[in-house]
């Protein structure tokens, strides 16, 4: 591939490229490049905002360059302050290694098993002398972390800042030292972590690393930033059928932002389509990056009859109701919604239906039937 394409390729997605011509520089090097990228085990499931940066280094190694993928397995228990206005919870590390180990499992479906290299911060910032620590601190001021904007906010509120916190992005700038990276990805409310890594390089002898920015995906809402926490995921583990549905969820304006960001589709050539066309291709290619073709195919004319002729699926799960039991509660022990907060703006967004009947009351107590909550969930009531 021409160094142009290569470019090309590299930049699309991207928001910003701290470093482009030292890009330039190193790919014309002709060497394969380290391409570091870190995770914090902080939730055990992936989803496409998790991809983002994973197809960003899958793209890497298709070039044919070296990727690390970072599990901040040491880091996860300090807690990455970035866009936070409170102190995290500390993390166990029970908890930690039990999210590094589904980490593992599901980032193969994207990245190269053969070609990737999965290390732990913990085996080299475990080794750091109280010494080493005092000497890395050095190179970060507190005028600099005061500087930040979510610590600026929470220092005027008079919220707690812990100095452990100030230690994070030196931590995560001393993993590009020890790693000796030529490229760091990351998203780009990350960027003074990122920029610590080429500051530490520098003070360490080393050529400062490429920095290079993703967007954050929004959810399905079109709103927020996909988040678990929100009910507005796209898991990589979940059901064909759910994430075709998911996909099909989304607005026009979002489906194009996704095509862009998660897909090497021509914008322009999407952008002459159907809108209704373009998105279902787009979900079943999005089913396809993580189940079969044919698992992508048969989604799609499962939706294609159930939704598009209005059918409600013979498969849905069942819930045998007792009695007095309110719909907030029953979506949320079937696992129908993530929360229950999730349950109830469903309900305010008339979203909700008993046999084809809207509920307008979070307490509503049921009856056998067959429940509807938003366009692509069912459950049968006994």
């Amino acid at each position: 591939m021409a160094p142009q394409e290569v470019l090309k390729k590299i930049v699309r997605g991207t928001t910003e490229i701290i470093g482009l011509s030292e890009l330039e520089s190193k790919l014309s090097e002709g060497r394969p490049l380290i391409i570091k990228a870190g995770f914090d085990p902080t939730a055990p499931d992936i989803h496409l905002g998790h991809t983002v940066l994973l197809r960003k280094m899958k793209q890497f190694q298709e070039l044919g360059h070296k990727v690390v993928f970072l599990i901040g397995d040491f880091t996860a228990q300090v807690g990455d302050p970035t866009g936070r206005n409170e102190l995290r919870k500390k993390m166990s590390l029970a908890e930690i290694e039990k999210n590094a180990a589904t980490y593992k499992s599901q980032v193969f479906k994207i990245l190269d098993p053969k070609k990737t290299e999965v290390v732990f911060n913990s085996h080299w910032l475990n080794k750091l002398s109280p010494q080493d620590l005092m000497e890395l601190s050095a190179h970060l001021t507190v005028a600099q972390m005061l500087a930040r904007a979510d610590f600026k906010k929470r220092f005027e509120a008079g919220r707690e800042i812990s100095l452990l916190e100030f230690i994070y992005p030196l931590l995560q700038g001393y993993d590009s030292v020890h790693l000796k990276a030529d490229v760091e990805l990351g998203g780009n409310d990350q960027k003074f972590n990122l920029l610590m890594g080429r500051q530490l390089q520098e003070a360490y002898g080393q050529k400062p690393q490429v920095v290079l920015m993703t967007p954050l995906l929004e959810g399905t809402d079109g709103v927020n930033k996909m988040s678990k926490s929100l009910g507005n995921t796209i898991g990589i583990n979940d059901a064909p059928n759910d994430i075709f549905g998911k996909v099909m969820s989304i607005s026009d304006e979002l489906m194009l932002r996704y095509y862009e960001i998660l897909t090497e589709t021509d914008i322009n050539t999407v952008k002459k389509m159907h809108p209704m066309e373009a998105k279902k291709q787009l979900a079943q290619a999005i089913v396809e990056m993580f189940h079969s073709a044919g698992e992508g195919a048969n989604a799609r004319a499962l939706f294609e009859s159930t939704f598009s002729q209005h059918r409600i699926p013979e498969d849905i799960p069942e819930h045998k109701i007792t009695s007095g039991e309110k719909l907030v509660d029953v979506l949320a022990v079937t696992k129908m919604v993530v929360t229950k907060n999730e349950a109830r703006r469903l309900v305010k967004e008339n979203a909700v239906s008993l046999d084809g009947k809207v509920i307008t009351d979070e307490n509503l107590v049921l009856q056998a039937g067959v429940l509807k909550i938003g366009k692509r969930r069912f459950l049968k009531l006994v």
